[in-house]
């Protein structure tokens, strides 16, 4: 029979990082705590990820994907068959997979999966890895899917009755505000991701400009637009009307709005 195994799969969001702090305070055991860099958080989210490093005492075991997000996106080699909609579109092969999409989250797949797999299919040869995921007591859909993919996984959050809400004030209380991430978003990962909601995305927009300068870069590289419904630019003309429409004291949730948006945007193209 395998030793066992006892692994942190720590985000570095406010659940992962309450179930670690909390793992501490019950004297849990952990043998890893692992940190899955897709090289896309916030820069505050490094930084408190070094901040808990440190203030814990304990390495953080970081693991990231052969190829960076950018080559992923543009560059590395993709087979796609000749009915593919990219190649009836361009006739012809493209590099790089572009957008991530609802049906087509390669990023979470190469940058997530893939790394955090490689890295534990070596420790299963020795041990048997008894996983701890930061899933919340209000957090059911998840806790279900969760307990039909592995048995070996451990939920510490739920035999606590933690919600979201109780990690989130349970870090606060102990000095860690990721820079005020979670007062912009309600969910704190990839800053890029293109599955936002259009909230998210708005604060995206306004509080974070270079990074959001960043996405209307990649938007002009890539051939998959950005979402179905709008391009980086697009969102970027919607956001800068609202503003407009909310100092004037308009409603943006009007026909009339939503008239003037489809006007602007066809001016700006």
């Amino acid at each position: 029979m395998k030793e066992q195994y006892h692994l942190v799969s720590f985000s570095g969001g406010k659940d992962s990082t309450a179930m670690l702090l909390g793992m501490l305070e019950h004297d849990m055991k952990i043998d890893c705590i692992l940190f899955c860099d897709t090289g896309l958080e916030f820069p505050a989210m490094y930084d408190h990820i070094a901040k808990v490093e440190k203030d814990i005492g304990r390495k953080i075991t970081s693991v990231r994907a052969e190829h960076t997000y950018e080559e992923l996106m543009f560059d590395v080699p993709v087979r796609r068959s000749a009915d593919s909609p990219v190649v009836r579109q361009y006739g012809v092969q493209l590099n790089g997979y572009g957008w991530p999409g609802p049906r087509q989250r390669w990023c979470t797949t190469r940058l997530k999966a893939m790394p955090r797999e490689r890295f534990l299919r070596e420790l299963r040869k020795q041990y048997e890895v008894i996983e701890y995921v930061g899933i919340a007591a209000d957090e059911q859909y998840r806790l279900e899917r969760a307990n039909n993919q592995n048995p070996n996984h451990r939920h510490p959050l739920v035999d606590w009755g933690w919600t979201e809400r109780d990690c989130l004030r349970y870090c606060y209380e102990r000095g860690y505000d990721w820079d005020g991430l979670y007062e912009h978003f309600k969910r704190v990962s990839c800053w890029c991701c293109p599955l936002q909601s259009l909230t998210e995305l708005r604060e995206l927009h306004q509080h974070f400009p270079g990074l959001w300068e960043q996405l209307k870069t990649w938007d002009k590289r890539t051939w998959r637009n950005f979402r179905a419904d709008y391009s980086v630019e697009d969102l970027e003309v919607r956001f800068l009307l609202e503003r407009e429409w909310t100092a004037a004291g308009k409603s943006i949730r009007s026909r009339a709005f939503y008239t003037a948006l489809r006007e602007r945007l066809e001016a700006s193209r």
